[in-house]
This record gives structure tokens, C-alpha cells and sequence, in this order.
């Protein structure tokens, strides 16, 4: 007797229906794991604007990373991006991102009830996960406020 692995097609169209829902789900989760790993904050509720925020970051990723290679961009010690160098499409992301990043911190603080402090603690946080994740040759801000290349 013969077997086979393939699925007849009613059984094909099932998988796809429970199989592409769940991978939505898993890449979504995936793209949070670095906001949950900083000294572990976490979304209790995901709103609208914090899945706003996280798409805007996510679409505009590879952007921001040339403009980091470039060295027009750097990651400041405060959990933001700063721009370096004098250049519009780099200002407007620069803001782009520093808005998104700033609904999703002060989410963290809320959320996770960190009181009058929480925001800056967040950012802190973040900052050195952000520096941490950040290529060798970009800008990074050390903590006294210098620049330099992160080796």
C-alpha cells in the first residue's frame, strides 16, 4: 500500500485557513520580543496605538538602518534615534520613529505601572537594548553624551 502526504485539496484549503492566520500571529509576537526584553516590561493590552506604533517601526526598518550606516542617523542614549547630519528624508524619519517609540515606551510605563519614574526607566532601558542591537560602524551616544562608532 501506497502512502501519500498530500492533502486532498479540502484538507489543503483548511490548513491554509488555521496555517497563514497563525503565522500572522507568530511573526507579529516575533517583532515584539525586543520591547519585551528589556528588563522585562510587557504589553498587558495591545491597543490600536500600540499596534500602530509597531507596524510604522516595522515598515520603515530598513530605512532607518541605512540611514544609521550611512551616519546620518545615530541611536542616542535615551531610547530615541538621533539625526547627525543635516538631511530631510533622515529628519522625517527621525521624527517618525521618535513619535512610535515614544507611544510605545510611555505604553511600558503604563502598563506595567512603573509610577512617576517609568518613562525614564523605559527609555534607559531601551537605550541599551537599542545599543546593544545596533550594527558595528553605527553611531551610538554614550552614556556622558559623546558619539561614537560602536565597535
Amino acid at each position: 500500500m501506497k502512502h501519500s502526504n498530500n492533502l486532498n485539496p479540502k484538507e489543503g484549503f483548511v490548513m491554509k485557513r488555521i496555517f497563514i492566520p497563525l503565522l500572522s500571529v507568530s511573526l507579529f509576537l516575533l517583532s515584539l520580543a525586543p520591547f519585551c526584553m528589556a528588563t522585562d516590561y510587557d504589553f498587558k493590552k495591545m491597543t490600536p496605538q500600540i499596534e500602530q506604533a509597531l507596524k510604522n517601526r516595522q515598515a520603515r526598518y530598513y530605512q532607518l538602518q541605512g540611514f544609521k550606516r550611512e551616519g546620518l542617523v545615530g541611536e542616542n542614549n535615551k531610547g530615541y534615534v538621533t539625526g547627525l547630519k543635516s538631511d530631510a528624508a533622515a529628519d522625517t524619519l527621525v521624527t517618525a520613529e521618535n513619535k512610535d517609540r515614544r507611544v510605545l515606551y510611555e505604553a511600558l510605563a503604563e502598563q506595567n505601572m512603573l509610577g512617576s519614574t517609568g518613562l525614564l526607566e523605559v527609555q534607559k532601558a531601551f537605550a541599551e537594548v537599542q545599543q546593544e542591537k545596533a550594527d558595528p560602524g553605527d553611531m551610538v551616544q554614550s552614556a556622558s553624551g559623546g558619539w561614537e562608532r560602536k565597535k
